[in-house]
């Protein structure tokens, strides 16, 4: 594969993905990069540092895990060729590096600075220049770097990559960076508001009696992720409702409760359970345009389980955010 053939496609996904209506960070996302490398090579094949060029794709494992593939051809990368009348003759060689690698990533989903450690392995097969025929060898990766997310989506990268030739039993080292983009993610369907049954009416005295209000409520259950008070991306379907239903009745107000299952300190859970309800009511204030004095939140940490924390399911079910808001339609 040429290179402009990878980085063909590489753009027309970054192009094809801005047309994506739910785009996400964390678990299910997946990363399209496009990365340039100054490549410093060993001592035993002769060769003259030079660069690589090409792209990657990524899949998110989970919020911070990543199994990375990519591609990249090597340009600029000389060796010294034979030596005739004292004037060296150099020859341009050409190779391809694949690499399979995952990354751990430090820190919360969403703008800002993302750290990662990688490794993984690689093939390399490259131009040789004292005969014909090429160099294949397999190496071992480790590297590091930085990630800055510009937005949720966007991000730019630079990163330092140790490898290990385990054909020759000599280290190299590249240095780069790139330009890519995240993309993935849903919404589950919103919750359906249903009213109340209609109370009796009223007997007839002497004159027909008004008609009676009709009570309809919204609830809110949003789940959360161990120790995480990231709002996942399925949850904004609910929360619109919610913003939607407040929207529509003014005269109506809400109390976001935040909750936690029973691994940790109280403390800890208390502190952990205020956050959530706050990122809650941070989606519903700040994204769907909802008065920021008819939302108020609060957290009860572990104190309030609705379900059995002794099993992995009761403690999901317990780490959670809940709300409701009701109104009288006449």
């Amino acid at each position: 594969m040429k290179l402009k053939n990878t980085l063909g496609v590489v753009i027309g996904s970054l192009v094809a993905a801005t047309s994506v209506s739910a785009l996400a960070q964390g678990q299910g996302a997946v990363e399209v990069e496009a990365f340039g490398k100054h490549y410093f090579t060993d001592s035993s094949r002769n060769l003259e540092n030079g660069q690589l060029y090409g792209a990657s794709v990524g899949y998110f494992l989970t919020d911070d895990v990543e199994l990375a593939l990519s591609y990249g051809e090597y340009h600029n990368l000389n060796s010294d060729d034979r030596v005739l009348d004292n004037n060296t003759r150099h020859k341009n060689i050409k190779g391809s590096l694949s690499s399979l690698d995952a990354l751990y990533h430090f820190g919360q989903p969403g703008v800002g600075l993302r750290p990662y450690v990688s490794a993984g392995v690689a093939h390399q097969s490259i131009g040789q220049a004292d005969r014909s025929g090429r160099d294949r060898s397999t190496f071992a990766n480790i590297g590091t770097g930085l990630k800055y997310y510009f937005t949720e989506n966007f991000y730019a990268r630079a990163g330092v990559d140790g490898q290990y030739n385990i054909d020759a039993n000599e280290s190299e080292w590249m240095a780069g960076v790139g330009v890519g983009l995240n993309f993935g993610g849903g919404a589950r369907p919103a919750p359906v508001v249903e009213p109340t049954p209609e109370p009796a009416p009223a007997p007839i005295v002497d004159e027909e009696p008004e008609p009676q209000p009709e009570l309809v409520r919204v609830e809110l259950d949003v789940k959360f992720d161990f120790d995480k008070s990231r709002v996942r991306e399925e949850s904004y379907g609910d929360i619109k409702n919610l913003a939607d239903f407040l929207n529509q009745y003014p005269q109506t107000s809400t109390t976001v409760e935040g909750h936690t299952d029973s691994v940790g300190t109280d403390a800890y859970n208390q502190k952990l359970s205020e956050r959530r309800a706050g990122a809650v009511r941070d989606v519903l204030v700040n994204q769907y345009g909802v008065d920021s004095g008819r939302v108020s939140s609060v957290g009860y940490g572990e104190s309030r389980p609705v379900a059995d924390n002794a099993t992995e399911e009761g403690r999901q079910i317990n780490r959670r955010v809940e709300a409701e808001v009701e109104a009288e339609i006449r």
